[in-house]
């Protein structure tokens, strides 16, 4: 199903390039700043190019990590009209070796215990160790080996406000997506099977 991009994208723009970002769990107004432009744009390219892989076009997960982990940066978006509701998420450790919390680099090499750039096809959610979790298959050369890693979406007590404010950044995965465990529900519920998440960062 093509987007109708032009009067999306500018309604979702709007003041996206001023700082800091949203706390609140409600869905938010097209015009907050919550994702980065480039970002913004290369999600929407994504759920375009791989539109064929994609059975569901009405919620997208997009992971900015141009922000810090200690910011709410995985971002629910209603393709329709724009809202945003947004979460906090962690980063892989290879993919900031001195735990600064800012991503430093991308990898889809086995064992690289990074996050993965590049656009996701959400599967089956599973109990697993972490709890209710969500399969992914990587899409583009970049992540074409998420399943293999079993890069998924999960909950992590790692992942939370208090950590966030206390710390300075959140604990790091081994290059799944780490959700709070009060987010984990609503992100889980929200995406489903095959929907799309894009990773990436400006």
């Amino acid at each position: 199903m093509p987007i109708s991009r032009r009067s999306f994208v500018a309604k979702a723009l709007v003041g996206a390039a001023a700082a800091g970002l949203p706390r609140a769990r409600s869905w938010s107004d097209a015009a907050t700043p919550c994702i980065s432009p480039a970002v913004l744009q290369g999600a929407l390219n994504a759920l375009q190019r791989h539109g064929e892989n994609i059975a569901h076009h009405d919620v997208i997960g997009i992971a900015d990590f141009s922000r810090p982990s200690s910011a709410p940066r995985f971002h629910l978006l209603n393709v329709a009209d724009g809202r945003v509701r947004s979460h906090l998420v962690a980063h892989g450790r290879g993919s900031d070796p001195a735990h600064t919390g800012w991503l430093e680099r991308f990898s889809n090499e086995p064992r690289s215990f990074a996050t993965s750039a590049g656009a996701f096809r959400t599967r089956d959610i599973y109990l697993g160790e972490h709890g209710r979790s969500l399969r992914l298959d990587g899409l583009d050369v970049s992540n074409s080996n998420a399943a293999a890693r079993a890069i998924v979406v999960h909950g992590a007590w790692y992942v939370s406000d208090d950590i966030a404010r206390d710390r300075g950044a959140l604990g790091r995965s081994e290059g799944c997506f780490a959700m709070a465990p009060s987010s984990i529900g609503e992100v889980l519920a929200s995406l489903g099977s095959r929907r799309l998440i894009y990773a990436a960062k400006a």
